[in-house]
C-alpha cells in the first residue's frame, strides 16, 4: 500500500514512516527539515520537502496514495495565532481536499487531547467530552479547528479517523524532554502545584502501533480515539527521575499553582509586546500542574490495541537515548 505521512521529519512522523516501511508499505513523507528528511530516506521512505500550507505541494504529495496519515503540525507552547492557524488549520484543509480529490481510501488525522482541555483537572475523560468555550493556547484552539475540518469531511463521506495521542515521548523526542531538561539546566524549571498530579503519557512506539491498527480497522472510520499508555503516572516523579538521571540532580523549587498561573498571565502579557516567548505560559502551567488521565476503552475495544512498551521501559529508553545524543554533542 502507498501511504503518505505528512510531517515525516517530525518525531512521530519519522517513527511511523519507519514502521510502515518495515511492514512492507511504500511510504512518501512530507516535511521541511532537510537533515531529518535524509534520515527518513535512509530508513526507506521517499520524502518531498515543502510546506503543507501550500495546496499544490500537498496535492502533488498525495496523488496516487491509498492511505494518508496527517501528522504534520505546529506544536509549541507559544507563537502567533496566525502561525498556528496556517500550519494546523490551513494545512489540514489542504490535506483533506487532496484526499477527497484523489479518493484516498483511508485517512488518519493526528490531533491532541488538548482540544478538550480547558485547564481543569481531567480524570478518565472519554472522547465524548465537549470542546471548551475558551482555550489557554492558540495551539489547542487550532487543533480543535482542524478537527472541525476533518469531522465536516467525514460527514461528507471522507473515510477518516481522528486520533489524539497524549504526551508522546521516546527516543528521538524533540520537544517534551528536551524542553524540560533545557529549563532545568538553566535553573528555570519549577514544580507547579503540589506535585501529586497524575498524567497519562504515551511512548511513541505505542502511538505508532495504534495508528497502524486504526489503518487496518474498517470500523475505525468516522471515529475519534484518544491514545495513551493506559497507565497513569505521577508527572513530577517522572520529571524528577529524568532530570536526576540526565543532570545528576533534581532539586526543584516548588511554586503554588495559583501563583504560577498568575505569573504566567503576566509573562504572556509582556510577551505580546516584546514578541519573545515567555518564560512560562498559562497552558504550560495547566499541563504541568493539573491531573490529566483518559479512558481509552474505545480504542482497545475497536482495534485490539494494547501498549507494547511500558512507561518504565519507555523512560529507560528515552533517558538513555537523550544521554547518548547529549554526550555526542547533538543533544540540547
Amino acid at each position: 500500500m502507498k501511504i503518505v505521512v505528512t510531517g515525516v521529519t517530525g518525531f512521530l512522523g519519522g517513527h511511523l514512516a519507519s514502521a510502515l516501511v518495515d511492514d512492507g508499505h511504500t511510504v512518501v513523507g512530507t516535511g521541511r527539515d532537510r537533515k531529518r528528511a535524509e534520515l527518513a530516506r535512509k530508513r526507506g521512505a521517499s520524502v518531498l520537502l515543502g510546506d503543507i500550507a501550500e495546496k499544490e505541494f500537498v496535492c502533488e504529495a498525495i496523488a496516487g496514495a491509498e492511505a494518508v496519515v496527517h501528522a504534520a503540525a505546529l506544536s509549541a507552547p507559544w507563537g502567533s495565532r496566525q502561525a498556528f492557524l496556517t500550519a494546523n488549520v490551513t494545512g489540514t484543509e489542504n490535506v483533506v481536499e487532496a484526499c477527497r480529490r484523489y479518493l484516498v481510501q483511508r485517512v488518519v488525522h493526528v490531533s491532541s487531547p488538548s482540544v478538550t482541555f480547558a485547564g481543569q483537572d481531567v480524570f478518565q475523560q472519554t472522547e465524548q467530552a465537549p470542546y471548551p468555550r475558551r482555550y489557554l493556547s492558540f495551539y489547542s484552539q487550532s487543533k480543535k479547528m482542524a478537527e472541525d475540518v476533518v469531522n465536516h469531511a467525514i460527514r461528507a463521506g471522507l473515510p477518516a479517523t481522528i486520533v489524539r495521542p497524549k504526551a508522546i515521548f521516546g527516543p528521538g523526542d524533540t520537544t517534551l524532554l528536551p524542553r524540560l531538561i533545557a529549563a532545568a539546566r538553566a535553573k528555570r524549571l519549577v514544580q507547579v502545584g503540589t506535585g501529586t498530579n497524575l498524567v497519562d503519557l504515551t511512548h511513541v512506539a505505542n502511538v505508532v502501533r495504534s495508528i497502524v491498527l486504526v489503518l487496518k480497522t474498517e470500523y475505525a472510520v468516522g471515529q475519534t480515539y484518544t491514545i495513551t499508555n493506559d497507565e497513569s503516572s505521577n508527572l513530577w516523579s517522572v520529571i524528577r527521575l529524568a532530570v536526576s538521571e540526565i543532570l545528576a540532580g533534581a532539586n526543584l523549587r516548588r511554586v503554588p499553582y495559583r501563583a504560577a498561573f498568575l505569573a504566567a498571565t503576566a509573562y504572556e502579557a509582556r510577551a505580546a509586546l516584546t514578541r519573545r516567548e515567555p518564560f512560562l505560559t498559562r497552558y504550560s502551567v495547566a499541563i504541568l500542574g493539573r491531573n490529566q488521565t483518559y479512558d481509552i476503552s474505545a480504542l482497545k475495544r475497536d482495534t485490539g490495541y494494547t501498549p507494547g512498551i511500558s512507561i518504565k521501559e519507555g523512560l529507560r529508553q528515552t533517558i538513555a537515548a537523550f544521554k547518548a545524543e547529549d554526550s555526542s554533542g547533538d543533544g540540547n
